[in-house]
């Protein structure tokens, strides 16, 4: 699949066509344009799916802005008819600790804590997300595992973590809402390039695309290289 590829609610079904086992999916719904994208793309596809689905908002309380995001979350549920359901963190980080990591780690544990026996957890890492994470890790000096970046599929508590849209780019998340004529939020922080994420995103990657048109699908499919690796090591 190129970096052009454009996004619809078929190709989602064909990704999660091999998770549907009856337990569900829950969408982990920030109110950005991926999960916002993610959200409506699948709502439409609960009859051909069968499966139930609902969405959980992680409130992190870091920033002014993100008081408004769980009522945005809730109006766009509510136009989606999915269940919803916010969850408020109440972060302590030590002295050292990245403020990045430690609410990664708590989001992660609050969803670990509210999934169902067998549920399905999607987020909406996409192609961009992808290439900035093997990006990272290998200023890391990252191994193979680092390389492979964030895995399609994983077990998360009793359930399992599916990121579906790592093929596609994070301008046909947006165009399809563009087309589906549904806003979503932005974050302020996204742009403050104190950030090491934000300052690959802002700064190195366009200058990468600059020369290189298809940079990010590239790196993304080195990506998946490495994890096939990763598979083939372990049945061998």
């Amino acid at each position: 699949m190129s970096s052009t590829a454009e996004f619809s609610a078929g190709l989602l079904a064909d990704m999660l066509a091999p998770y549907c086992q009856g337990r569900g999916f829950c969408i982990a719904l920030s109110g950005g344009a991926d999960s916002a994208a993610l959200a409506v793309a699948l709502a439409g596809l609960q009859p051909i799916l069968s499966e139930p689905v609902r969405a959980i908002h992680i409130h992190h309380g870091l920033q002014p802005e993100a008081d408004r995001w769980p009522d945005f979350c809730a109006r766009l549920c509510a136009r989606l008819q999915l269940p919803f359901e916010v969850i408020a963190l109440d972060l302590q980080r030590q002295p050292g600790e990245s403020l990045e990591a430690v609410a990664r780690h708590a989001r992660y544990q609050a969803f670990e804590k509210a999934l169902n026996p067998g549920e399905v957890l999607l987020t909406a890492h996409h192609q961009d997300d992808q290439a900035e994470t093997l990006l990272l890790n290998l200023i890391k000096g990252a191994g193979v595992r680092g390389l492979a970046a964030m895995p399609e599929v994983r077990p998360l508590g009793a359930g399992w973590l599916v990121r579906p849209l790592l093929l596609f780019s994070r301008q046909a998340l947006t165009q399809y809402l563009r087309q589906q004529q549904v806003d979503w939020v932005e974050d302020p922080s996204n742009e403050d390039v104190v950030f090491d994420r934000n300052y690959l995103r802002h700064t190195v990657m366009p200058q990468l695309e600059q020369r290189w048109p298809a940079v990010k699908a590239c790196i993304a499919r080195s990506a998946r290289h490495q994890a096939e690796q990763i598979e083939l090591n372990q049945a061998l």
